[in-house]
């Protein structure tokens, strides 16, 4: 899961092309080697209808995947780069971690509190095997 503070209204000139390009990155995401489930908030198949902490200025994105590896190929593959290359151009900068990853077991599909805590937990305590980074992995649990 990550998390964004937006510069502006979603509906804004700020976000237009943020908002433009989501359903194509979407799509590619949806299609990406290792996917299993993303967070769809019903008004569309995005989910920038969530808030995340009760802040009408964050959203959030969150989906299930494989592995850590098919996740990465995805976030810095030809689909995704460009927009976390522009990032900064519609959310702002944030001091604390935005970005969150933990095992999710078989058939199960984490909540957005389920994301909250699990960033809160990063931001706490650093990265442990219940709420770690893309840089830092932990191993899944034994069965």
């Amino acid at each position: 899961m990550n998390i964004g503070r937006m510069r502006a209204p979603l509906d804004s000139p700020v976000m237009k092309d943020f908002m433009d390009g989501l359903a194509e990155v979407n799509a590619a995401a949806d299609a990406a080697e290792g996917f299993v489930w993303r967070l769809v908030d019903g008004e569309g198949d995005g989910a920038t209808g969530f808030r995340f902490y009760g802040d009408e200025w964050l959203i959030v994105n969150m989906s299930v995947w494989a592995s850590p590896e098919t996740f990465r190929e995805y976030v810095y593959g030809p689909a995704h780069r460009p927009y976390l290359q522009r990032r900064r151009e519609w959310f702002e900068h944030l001091a604390e971690a935005v970005t969150a990853l933990w095992w999710v077991p078989a058939g199960e599909r984490p909540t957005v509190e389920d994301a909250e805590k699990r960033l809160t937990m990063l931001r706490e305590k650093g990265p442990t095997a219940d709420a770690f980074t893309m840089r830092q992995v932990f191993d899944p649990p034994s069965a």
